[in-house]
């Protein structure tokens, strides 16, 4: 069978292939939001100038330091969870007793002063990253380069071992206890603001992690992140707010779909995720994977 409903085979598998990078880029940062928000109730706006921090600064550690890329896969999510970390002691623990308003517009203050800046310096048109793993395989039906397979495999290890972290070990508990009883864990001596600027910083680690694998896949902008935040925050609402599994498994699908929807209807690939989003709101507000607090 060469087609599928009218369908070549290997436009079809390059479709999804495509999906399921987008997928993956999705689950990412919709994890770092989902992170933050089940620890620190937050809603991060800055989570997509996080990425495109996470972008630059693989580019800038290239340009400037000669950095290679592995390298900066490592040290790049440090230096940005490090200023997420003080950005959080600094700027948003104040208005953590605040109404949610506040939070959202102090983050998307931020965001846009991030944006603004690197806009200023670097200008708009984008910037060139080298592909670490240059060429691909042909798996007959279709080509599959090398470096989208990476981008599928470094997200699912780091979705995976996210959930490990926080689902299976002590540090993990010690997270979500402070996240439900403050007060209480505070009696055993654990000190829950150090907590919370820490799983703030993972969060964001998680964003620039995104961002510097995305760097190779496309030009380095300073619209990079603001492009994908609110189809991201669609994902976490699908999902639900809070709901780790449902943030990966959520995201990977979505970017499926939407790929299905660029081959069989293009006009509707734009919008099938804020579709499905109206449909969730509606039916299951906590979301798919979500709980009623």
């Amino acid at each position: 069978m060469d087609n599928l409903f009218g369908i070549p085979l290997p436009a079809l598998a390059g479709q999804l292939t495509l999906g399921l990078i987008n997928g993956a880029f999705y689950a990412m940062l919709s994890l770092g939001l989902t992170v933050i928000f089940g620890m620190l109730r937050l809603i991060n706006f800055t989570h997509g100038a996080q990425f495109t921090i996470g972008a630059f600064g693989a580019w800038m550690a290239m340009q400037y330091l000669n950095i290679p890329y592995w390298l900066a896969l490592v040290l790049v999510p440090l230096a940005v969870a490090a200023l997420g970390m003080l950005a959080e002691r600094t700027l948003l623990r104040r208005v953590y007793p605040m109404d949610e308003l506040f939070q959202l517009l102090l983050t998307f203050g931020m965001a846009l002063v991030v944006e603004g800046l690197l806009s200023v310096v670097y200008g708009s048109s984008g910037l060139p990253y080298d592909n670490p793993i240059p060429g691909g395989i042909d798996l007959g039906f279709m080509f599959l380069p090398y470096y989208r397979a990476w981008i599928v495999t470094a997200s699912v290890l780091a979705c995976l071992g996210t959930w490990i972290a926080i689902e299976r070990t002590r540090l993990g508990a010690y997270l979500r206890a402070a996240t439900e009883k403050p007060h209480l864990v505070r009696t055993f001596g654990i000190n829950v603001p150090r907590m919370v600027t820490l799983t703030y910083g993972f969060g964001v680690a998680l964003a620039a992690l995104a961002g510097v694998l995305a760097a190779p896949m496309d030009q380095v902008k300073p619209a990079m992140g603001s492009s994908l935040i609110i189809t991201v925050f669609a994902v976490v609402v699908i999902g639900g707010m809070g709901s780790i599994p449902g943030s990966v498994v959520t995201g990977f699908a979505l970017g499926l779909l939407e790929a299905l929807a660029k081959v069989y209807y293009p006009p509707a690939s734009s919008v099938v995720i804020f579709l499905i989003m109206t449909g969730v709101i509606l039916f299951k507000p906590v979301g798919l994977f979500g709980r009623p607090a």
